[in-house]
This record gives structure tokens, sequence and C-alpha cells, in this order.
């Protein structure tokens, strides 16, 4: 017999109270989707040397294919999330892969710079509506009981998306051409368009809000401009007049961009959700995550081969624990039954507290050889995996069902903010700490530049052990910054559930007396 159908409104597809009948073969479509836009975030760092020679680029011109793909994309995570609500999450994943396909066609027969660049940008248009409806999907086709373990799985793509896309990288240009690390995307692209148009259900806001037009424009352009100073501080330097006013930009554009949504009656992001202890918890430890994850892979990358001396491949190599302990752990359905079992607030302490132990043990232990390295990268993989889909969990849960796409986007978006911050702020804690203990003969430009500059095996010592120890200062800041948010976001989480389950109890007893005031 059939599960009895639910729906929330005019325009929502009938789902069973128990999820999707095929539930978990759409995650799986979904998942392969997101990894392919995932890849495409790292993938580009190691054909830089053959677009230099191929395509005769530049250093600013390597910069921007980089970056036209994540600029673009995190721009558009909030607008590609209320679109995905308002005209239909299944049309936006498909309009996303068909966006996705042409820009990687374009790009893998680009010709020049310029021509590359666009196509990255137009990519970014179609994973932003990826990201954001993949997501709001999982949310749609799983009920309570099972949409921890999904999330779970959703959010290890990230993880694998960041370990595979350097390795896949170098395996096609091993064997063809620049071009190939783009075209490979055309199949998976076909066969996500067959397989979401037959499985995937369409669903949408039932209210059918009306477009916010200015509203998608000012948090376009705010977001870009905030991203866009933050990727490029660490290297025009936080006081460069590039850097300020790309942040005085987004920083204003923001600030109107919140006055217009209290103002309109159908805001493309309700503010009032910020009133929310749940919702507030829940945005501050998703940006600690993303903080601790990318700032600690940062200095990881720059550990491995500054002080440990591994080369570029090998040092990839050698943080790929990191990702297959979360992907162990997500897989397994280890990390969804112990949120169960202890709570979405206890969870994320727990994950938080393993995610700051392991940048620790790398700090203390790492510095000796990768023995203490590799038991840091576990033990932060395990934390990731156990606070991430928690977090995720958690923000999609104070969302209303029909704003999903929104979640989705909100959820993209604290991701890109904490990938920057990370990189920023342990980026400068290092530099700083760094310049600091150099000897004051050589010069602290960068660890290259100071190790030429050194005179003799004395000073190029030096110059090593103070970068090492730079290193070990940032990772232990990043350590602290990361267990003391994640207690904080626990505690909030943990009061909204309190305060939500005394609300529950006063409303039971307020209608039981009701009714036995009916009865006499």
């Amino acid at each position: 017999m059939a599960a009895p159908a639910t729906t929330s409104g005019p325009g929502e597809t009938l789902k069973p109270s128990g999820g999707h009948p095929q539930r978990w073969l759409i995650l799986g479509v979904i998942c392969l989707a997101q990894l392919v836009v995932l890849i495409d975030n790292t993938v580009l760092s190691v054909a830089i040397p053959s677009l230099t020679r191929e395509l005769d680029a530049s250093t600013s011109d390597i910069q921007w294919m980089i970056n036209a793909y994540s600029l673009v994309q995190s721009g558009l995570l909030l607008t590609a999330g209320n679109a995905a609500d308002r005209y239909g999450r299944k049309k936006m994943l498909l309009s996303g892969l068909v966006l996705f396909g042409a820009g990687s066609l374009a790009a893998g027969l680009s010709q020049t710079s310029a021509q590359l660049i666009a196509a990255r940008a137009g990519m970014g248009v179609g994973g932003a509506l990826l990201l954001t409806t993949t997501l709001a999907v999982v949310v749609q086709i799983f009920d309570d009981n099972e949409r921890i373990k999904a999330i779970g799985i959703w959010s290890t793509v990230s993880s694998l998306g960041f370990a595979c896309g350097p390795l896949l990288g170098g395996f096609m240009l091993d064997h063809f051409w620049w071009g190939a690390i783009f075209l490979i995307n055309l199949p998976v692209v076909a066969l996500g368009l067959f397989a979401v148009a037959a499985l995937v259900p369409e669903s949408k806001n039932p209210q059918g809000d009306r477009p916010d037009l200015a509203g998608a424009v000012l948090s376009t352009i705010g977001m870009t401009a905030v991203v866009y100073a933050i990727i490029s501080g660490p290297e025009n330097g936080w006081t460069s007049a590039e850097v300020l006013i790309a942040a005085a930009i987004g920083t204003a554009v923001l600030g109107a961009f919140v006055v217009w949504e209290l103002r309109i009656p159908y805001p493309m992001l309700d503010m009032h959700f910020f009133r929310n202890r749940r919702f507030v918890g829940a945005v501050a430890g998703a940006i600690l995550v993303a903080f601790g994850m990318t700032g600690s892979l940062f200095l990881l990358t720059q550990h491995l081969q500054f002080v440990l001396g591994y080369d570029a491949l090998d040092a990839g190599l050698r943080t790929a624990p990191l990702a297959l302990a979360v992907v162990l752990v997500n897989l397994s359905g280890a990390g969804a039954r112990l949120v169960l079992k202890i709570g979405t607030p206890a969870a994320i302490a727990l994950g938080m507290t393993l995610v700051s132990a392991g940048l620790a043990a790398i700090a203390l232990l790492g510095g000796g050889g990768y023995g203490g390295m590799l038991l840091g990268l576990v033990v932060m993989g395990t934390g990731v995996a156990l606070s991430m889909p928690a977090m995720a969990n958690a923000i999609m849960s104070a969302i209303p069902p029909e704003k999903a796409g929104v979640g989705a986007g909100i959820n993209g978006t604290l991701a890109e903010f904490g990938n920057g911050l990370g990189v920023a702020v342990l980026g400068a804690v290092l530099n700083a700490r760094f310049a600091a203990l150099v000897p004051a003969a050589v010069g602290a430009a960068s660890l290259p530049a100071a190790l030429a500059a050194a005179d003799g095996e004395a000073e190029r010592a030096a110059v090593s052990d103070a970068f090492a120890t730079g290193l070990e200062t940032s990772q232990l800041v990043g350590a602290v910054a990361v267990l003391l948010g994640g207690l904080l976001a626990a505690l909030l989480l943990w009061r909204a559930e309190r305060r939500d389950r005394g609300e529950g109890e006063e409303g039971a007893g307020a209608r039981v007396a009701s009714a036995e005031g009916a009865l006499h």
C-alpha cells in the first residue's frame, strides 16, 4: 500500500510522507552533477603551466581564469536559490546543467585567454544553479528521518570534489591536451539531463512570490564585490586600493540589500530568519567549519611542500586522508546515526572539537614528519563529517520548506565566506609571525624570496624555522577560533531547541485546558 501523500500548497508536487520512492537514486544523480561543479573549483590549478604555454596567458589571465568561475558562482547563489523556489527546482536544475555544459564546451574549445575567462564565468552561472537546486531537491524528497543522512552524503561530495580535482586534472593532462579537463564534463552533463528529466519531481514555492529583481541585483553585486576583496586580499595586500574599494562597494551594496529586503512584501531573503536562534547558530557554525577546513588546507599545502619537502603532487596526495575520513564517516551513515542519537547541538560541538583537535595535532606534531600530520588529518576529517551535515540540516530545518532554494543559497554563500576568511585570516597570522621571526637582514616578502636572500646555511635554516613557527602559530589560532566558534554555535542551537520544546509544551497544555473547558 502506498504511503499517504502530503503537499504544502498549490503548485507543490505531492510527496509521500516517507520520502520519494526513488529518492536514493535521485540523490546519486544530483550528487554526480554537484561533483562536476566542485571539481571545476580546483581542476584548473594543475593546468596553469599548459595554459601559460599554449594560450600565452599572463599571470593576471590565469588569476581571472580561476576567479571568474568562483566569483560568478558565489555572487549568484542567493539569486539562483530564489529562482529555483519561484520557477521550479527541477527546471533550474536542468537549466544549470545546460549552462554548465555549454560553458564547459566553450572552455574546452577556447583559443584565447579572454574566451576561456568568459567561458569560465558562464560555467559559474550554471554552477550556482546546480549547487542550490541539488540541496533544495534533497530537502524536498527526503523526510525528517532520512534527511540528515542524505545531507551527509551530499556534503561528502564537497570533500570528494576537493580531493579529485587536482588528481583528475593531472591524469587528463598526462594523456590529452588541456581542453580535455573541461570536455570531460559533457558526458556527465548529458547523463544528468536525462536522469533529472526522468526522475526528479518538480517542486516550487506554492505562494507564488513576486520576483525580487532589485534584491537579486543588489545581492549579486554585493556578494561578488566582497568575495573579490577576500580573494584578492592575500595577493594585493589588505590595505591596497583595489581591495579596500571592492570591500567598501560590497559592504555598502549588501547594506542596501538588507534595507530593501526589510521594506518589500516578498523579499528574496527574509531577514526575520536572523531572529531564529537555530538559524543564527547554524550560520555561525557553517562559516567556521569552512573557515577551519579551507584555512587549514591552505596552510597544509605549504607545510608539506616548504617544511616537509614534498613536491606539489605528493603534497596533494598527502592531504587526501582528510577527504577520505569525511567520505567513510558519511557514507557509512555513522555521522547521521550519531546526530540522531545525541542531537544536533551536541554533534556540532563534538565535530568542531575534533576539527580543532586535528588542527592542533597538525601544528604540534606535524613538524617532525608526516605521521603526526596524518593523525591530525584523520581527526579533522571525522570532525568535518560530523559537523558539516548537522549544520547544513540545521540551516535547512530553520527555513520553511517552500524556501529550500534560498536556504541552499545561504548555505553555499556561507561556505564561500568561510573559505575566503579562512585563507585570509590564517594567512595573515602566518605572514605576521614569519615577518616577526625572520632575520632582519634577509627580509620576509615570502619564504622563497627570504631563502634566496639568505646568506649561508645558518640564515636559510633560521628562515625555514621562522616559517615553520609561523605555520604552527597560525594553525593553533585556527584551532582556537574553530573550537570557540563551534561551542558558541552549539550553545545557540541548544538554547533554540530548548525554547522550541518549551513553547511546544505550553501549546500542548493550552490545547488540553481548552478541551477540558469545552467538556465542562
